[in-house]
C-alpha cells in the first residue's frame, strides 16, 4: 500500500468544537469528521453536568479531565469507541514496519478529556479557583499540586466506590421499653464497572474476594475512605484501623447520619443503607380548607361568590402524620419527638427517626395560608413548606372549586346573553362558559386563543353575561394598545348595541357619569398615566388585551395595571409565551395575584426545571397549577374553526445582487476586525449594529447607504422578486400585505409601486390611531390591492381579511411575532386561502435565522428567546459562522 499525502488544519479544541458539532449533522459529511463530531457533542454533555475533575498531564502541567464516569457513561465512551471508523484514527503516523492503528478507546478518552480541559478556563475561572491553576488559557506547571489532585480523583474516579451500611444489634420487641440498642457502620465497597459486584471492606483486606475488585481494590477504597472521613468525621477511626471493618456509633452520631450526615456523605459519593426491619420514613400530609359540613362550608357551598377568596381570609393546614403506612397519632407524635434519640419503639416496634424531623413535624400545627395559596396547592396536591413538599388535599368548598375547575364539562351552560347582536360560535360559546365559572368564583384568568379566534366578541359576551349578576355588574375597563380601541369600540357598537361606551384617552379624558354597564377604553400609556383615577372606580371587569404588554412584572406599565381593582380580572394575549414562563407567571399574578407564587420560587420551582426539561415532574405540576387559569385554543385544534380556509407558508430563496454581494461581504470583514479587539459591553452595541447592518444589506441597498433619491430597481434580488410576486397576484385581482420592520424600506416600496402604477397605502409607528382607522377600511372596501405595514405597529389587532396573501419582506427574531402579523388576514372572517411568503436572501445571516426560526417552535429552544440579546453572546468564532456569505449571488 502506498503512502499518501493529504493536508491538514490544525486547530485548538476551543475553535474546533463549533466545526465538528455541525459536521455531525450534515448528512452527507465525511464519516471521520460525523464521528469525531458525535464524540465533541458526548463530551459537552459531560462538561455540561459538570462532570469535571483536576489533574496533572504526564508533564505536571494543570489539566482538567472528564469524571467521574459511573458505569453508564463508561459504557457510553466503549460504545462510542467501537462505533470508530478506520479514517477517524486521525494521529501521526511514521517509521518502518506495518501500520497498525491505535485503540480507540483511548483516543476518545484523549479528546473528551481535552473538550473538559479547554471550556472551564477563563479568566473567571480565578475567581473559584483563588488562582491561576486550572484556570489560565495556557496550563501551568504545577507538581505541588500532584498529592492534592490524587486525592481528590480517588474519590471519584477510582475502580471503587464506597457505601456505609448501618446495622442495629439489641432489637427485640420483648425487651424493656428503655432498652438501648447499639449501632454500627460497616464500609462497603462496590466496583464501578461491574454494580452489582459489592463487598465489605472487611472481605477485600481479608483478601477473600480475590482480585475481583482490580489489584488497587484495598489503595482505592482507603483514599474513598479517607474522602467520606473527611465528609462525616465519625469515619476517621477506620483510617487507623488494621482492617477497617466497622465503626461503633453514638445515639447523637446516629441523629447526625439521619440528616446532615447522609447528605454530606452523599455529596462525597457515598451512600448510606439502612436496616430494612426498622420503620424510619415520617411522611406529613395536610388538609386545607374548612372541615366538610362546617358553617363556612356552608356558607360558601357549591356555588360560592368571590367573597371566600377574600385577600384577609387565611386558612390552616390540618396536619397528618405516619411512619411507613402506620397514621400517628398526636401523642405518638408527641412521643417521638420528647424522647430525643433516633430510636424509639412505638406500638411494639422499634422506630428509627432524626429527632430533629419529629420536633419540626410537631412545631407544624399553625401553618396558615391565604385561599389563594391553599387553591394552588389544591389544584397541584402539594405545597411547600419549610423547604420540603409535602402532599396536600382540599376540604370543604375548596374541595368543590377544584373540583369545578378540573371537571367544567359538568358544570351548567351559560346562556349566550340576550343583548348580543351575534351567534356564538360553539368553541366560543365553551369559551363564555369558562369566562363566567372563573370569574364567578373571584378567580382571574387568560383567554389565550390563536389571533382571530373571536377573543373580542367573546369578552364582550361576558361583559353583557355579568350585568345580569347584582354581584358582577359594573363597568368594564379595557386597557389596549392604542391601535386596537378603534376596533372595540365598533365590535361593541356592532355586538352590543345600546351598550354604553366611552374611549378614556387623549387632553379630554374623563370619567363622569360612568354607566353600570358601561366599556370604558383606554390605552397603556395612559392607564400608565391616569392610573389613580382609573383606580378609583368601581370596576365590575378590568380587561388587558394584548397582555404580553405586562410581560415584565417590574415595568411602570405593569405596576400601575395591578394598582386598579376589579371584581374580575381577565388577560386576552394570542401569545401568552412569547420567550420564557417568566412573562406567563407575569400574566397570570396579574390576574389571580399569588397563584404562582413569588417570581424567584416561580423560576427556581418550575420555570427552570421545565425549560431546560430538567425535571418532569415539574412539569406536570405547573400544568395542573395553570391549566385551569389558561385557556389556549389554536386554528389548527380540531373543531375549532373548521370553517378558515387553507394557509400556505413558503420560504422564498433569493440570491444577493453584486452590488449586494460586495457590501455584504465588506460589512462583514470591517465589523468582525472591529468585533476582535471590543471589550464586552462595546462589542455587544458592535454586534447587534452588525446585524441591522446585514438585513438592511440584505434588503436593499439604498436602505443601507440612506440614499435620498435612490436608484431603485436592479439593485436588490428581493425587491425583484416582490415585483414577480406582485404581478402574479394583482393579475388576480388579489390582495396583499406587506410586512417589514424597517419604515424606511417600507418608503421605498411605496415609492417603488407608486413607479409602477401600483396603488398602496401604508401604516406605520406614526399612523394616529384615526389615521389607522381609516387606512384599514379603505383597505377592507378595495381602494388598493397592497398594503405596506410596520411590523411593529401593525402586527396585532388589525382585521384585514380582504388579503389572501401576506409577504414578510424581511425577517423577525421571533416567529410568535411573525405569526401574529400573518393572523391580521389568516382569522375569522376569512373565506379565501391565504398564501403566506417569506423572502429569504440565499446564504446569508437571513438564511441562517430562517433555519433557527423554524426549529424554536418549543419553550425549550432557546437559541433566539431574546432575540438579537442571545447573539451578542456568541464568541467570535460563532459570529463569523453566522454572518459569512455562503454563496446565494450572482
Amino acid at each position: 500500500m502506498e503512502a499518501v499525502s493529504v493536508p491538514a488544519v490544525l486547530l485548538p479544541v476551543r475553535a474546533a468544537l463549533p466545526v465538528l458539532t455541525r459536521a455531525r449533522a450534515r448528512a452527507n459529511g465525511h464519516r471521520a469528521s460525523v464521528f469525531w463530531g458525535a464524540v465533541a457533542v458526548e463530551a459537552l454533555h459531560l462538561v455540561a453536568r459538570g462532570l469535571l475533575l483536576p489533574g496533572l498531564s504526564a508533564a505536571e502541567h494543570d489539566a482538567w479531565r472528564v469524571g467521574p464516569l459511573d458505569a453508564e457513561g463508561t459504557e457510553r465512551v466503549r460504545h462510542l469507541a467501537a462505533a470508530m471508523p478506520p479514517e477517524a484514527h486521525a494521529v501521526p503516523v511514521g517509521g518502518a514496519g506495518p501500520l497498525r492503528l491505535p485503540d480507540p478507546e483511548p483516543l476518545v478518552r484523549s479528546f473528551l478529556d481535552a473538550v473538559a480541559d479547554t471550556l472551564p478556563r477563563s479568566p473567571a475561572a480565578e475567581l473559584l479557583t483563588a488562582g491561576p491553576a486550572y484556570a489560565s488559557w495556557a496550563p501551568r506547571p504545577s507538581p505541588e499540586l500532584r498529592g492534592w489532585a490524587l486525592d481528590v480523583a480517588a474519590g471519584h474516579d477510582t475502580g471503587v466506590r464506597l457505601s456505609l451500611r448501618v446495622e442495629v444489634r439489641g432489637l427485640s420487641a420483648a425487651g424493656p421499653q428503655n432498652a438501648r440498642p447499639t449501632f454500627r457502620a460497616v464500609p462497603q465497597v462496590h466496583s464501578v464497572s461491574d454494580p452489582g459486584l459489592v463487598a465489605d471492606t472487611a472481605q477485600v483486606w481479608g483478601g477473600t474476594v480475590g482480585e475481583a475488585f482490580g489489584t488497587r481494590a484495598r489503595m482505592d477504597a482507603l483514599l474513598a475512605l479517607r474522602r467520606a472521613a473527611r465528609a462525616w468525621p465519625s469515619l476517621t477511626p477506620l483510617l487507623s484501623a488494621t482492617v477497617p471493618d466497622a465503626v461503633e456509633l453514638t445515639d447523637e452520631e446516629i441523629t447526625e447520619l439521619l440528616g446532615a450526615g447522609s447528605r454530606a456523605l452523599a455529596a462525597a459519593g457515598v451512600d448510606v443503607h439502612w436496616p430494612r426491619e426498622l420503620a424510619r420514613d415520617l411522611t406529613e400530609r395536610a388538609e386545607v380548607g374548612p372541615p366538610d359540613g362546617s358553617r363556612a362550608s356552608r356558607a360558601a357551598g357549591p356555588e360560592a361568590g368571590p367573597s371566600f377568596l377574600s385577600a384577609d381570609a387565611l386558612l390552616a393546614f390540618n396536619w397528618t402524620f405516619a411512619l411507613g403506612d402506620r397514621t400517628l397519632t398526636r401523642e405518638e407524635l408527641d412521643l417521638l419527638a420528647e424522647a430525643n434519640r433516633p430510636l424509639v419503639r412505638l406500638r411494639d416496634q422499634w422506630v428509627l427517626v432524626d429527632p430533629e424531623e419529629a420536633h419540626r413535624a410537631r412545631a407544624r400545627q399553625d401553618h396558615k395560608v391565604t385561599p389563594v395559596d391553599a387553591l394552588a396547592a389544591a389544584l397541584t396536591g402539594s405545597a411547600e413548606v419549610d423547604g420540603h413538599r409535602v402532599e396536600v388535599r382540599p376540604t370543604g368548598w375548596l374541595a368543590s372549586v377544584r373540583e369545578r375547575l378540573a371537571d367544567p364539562e359538568t358544570q351548567e351552560p351559560v346562556a349566550q346573553p340576550e343583548a348580543l347582536d351575534a351567534t356564538l360560535r360553539d368553541y366560543q360559546r365553551r369559551g363564555l362558559n369558562w369566562l363566567a365559572r372563573m370569574t364567578s368564583l373571584g378567580l382571574g384568568c387568560c383567554l389565550a386563543d390563536d389571533m382571530g379566534l373571536g377573543k373580542t366578541i367573546t369578552l364582550i359576551a361576558l361583559h353583557l353575561h355579568r350585568q345580569s349578576d347584582a354581584e358582577a355588574a359594573g363597568p368594564t375597563l379595557v386597557v389596549c394598545p392604542t391601535s386596537l380601541m378603534g376596533n372595540w369600540q365598533r365590535e361593541i357598537e356592532r355586538f352590543a348595541p345600546g351598550t354604553p361606551v366611552r374611549r378614556f384617552h387623549g387632553p379630554r379624558r374623563d370619567l363622569d357619569g360612568l354607566a353600570d354597564g358601561e366599556f370604558v377604553l383606554t390605552t397603556y400609556g395612559t392607564m400608565r398615566l391616569d392610573a389613580e383615577r382609573l383606580s378609583a372606580v368601581s370596576w365590575g371587569m378590568v380587561v388587558a388585551d394584548e397582555a404580553q404588554h405586562v410581560k415584565n412584572p417590574y415595568s411602570e406599565t405593569a405596576r400601575r395595571l395591578r394598582s386598579i381593582g376589579a371584581r374580575a380580572r381577565v388577560a386576552l394575549t394570542g401569545t401568552p409565551v412569547e420567550n420564557n414562563l417568566s412573562e406567563l407567571w407575569a400574566v397570570l399574578d396579574w390576574t389571580t395575584p399569588g397563584l404562582l407564587g413569588r417570581l424567584g420560587s416561580f423560576r427556581r420551582h418550575y420555570a427552570q426545571a421545565v425549560e431546560e426539561g430538567q425535571d418532569p415532574a415539574a412539569a406536570e405540576r405547573l400544568a395542573r397549577l395553570v391549566r385551569p387559569f389558561l385557556l389556549r385554543r389554536r386554528k389548527s385544534d380540531p373543531g375549532i374553526a373548521p370553517e378558515l380556509p387553507p394557509k400556505t407558508e413558503t420560504d422564498h430563496p433569493v440570491s444577493l445582487t453584486t452590488e449586494q454581494t460586495g457590501l455584504y461581504e465588506a460589512v462583514v470583514r470591517e465589523a468582525l476586525a472591529e468585533i476582535a479587539g471590543a471589550d464586552h459591553m462595546a462589542r455587544r452595541g458592535m454586534i447587534v449594529k452588525l446585524l441591522t447592518n446585514l438585513k438592511q444589506i440584505c434588503n436593499h441597498p439604498a436602505q443601507f447607504l440612506k440614499e435620498d433619491r435612490p436608484k431603485i430597481t436592479g439593485r436588490s434580488g428581493k425587491l425583484e422578486l416582490l415585483d414577480e410576486l406582485l404581478d402574479t397576484i394583482l393579475s388576480e385581482q388579489a390582495s396583499v400585505l406587506v410586512f417589514t420592520q424597517y419604515v424606511q424600506m417600507a418608503r421605498l416600496l411605496e415609492q417603488h409601486l407608486a413607479a409602477r402604477g401600483v396603488s398602496s397605502l401604508f401604516l406605520h409607528g406614526g399612523t394616529s390611531v384615526t389615521a389607522r382607522e381609516s387606512l384599514v377600511r379603505r383597505f377592507q372596501d378595495g381602494d388598493a390591492p397592497v398594503f405596506l405595514l410596520s411590523l411593529k405597529a401593525a402586527g396585532t389587532g388589525l382585521n384585514l381579511t380582504r388579503a389572501e396573501h401576506v409577504v414578510h419582506y424581511d425577517r423577525w427574531w421571533n416567529p410568535a411575532v411573525e405569526a401574529q402579523a400573518t393572523d391580521r388576514a389568516y382569522r375569522i372572517g376569512q373565506t379565501r386561502p391565504v398564501q403566506v411568503h417569506r423572502l429569504i436572501a440565499e446564504g446569508t445571516i437571513e438564511d441562517r435565522i430562517a433555519a433557527l426560526l423554524n426549529r424554536k417552535r418549543e419553550l425549550a429552544d432557546a437559541v433566539l428567546g431574546s432575540g438579537e440579546a442571545a447573539l451578542t453572546e456568541l464568541t467570535d468564532a460563532e459570529l463569523a459562522d453566522l454572518v459569512e456569505l455562503r454563496g446565494g449571488t450572482r
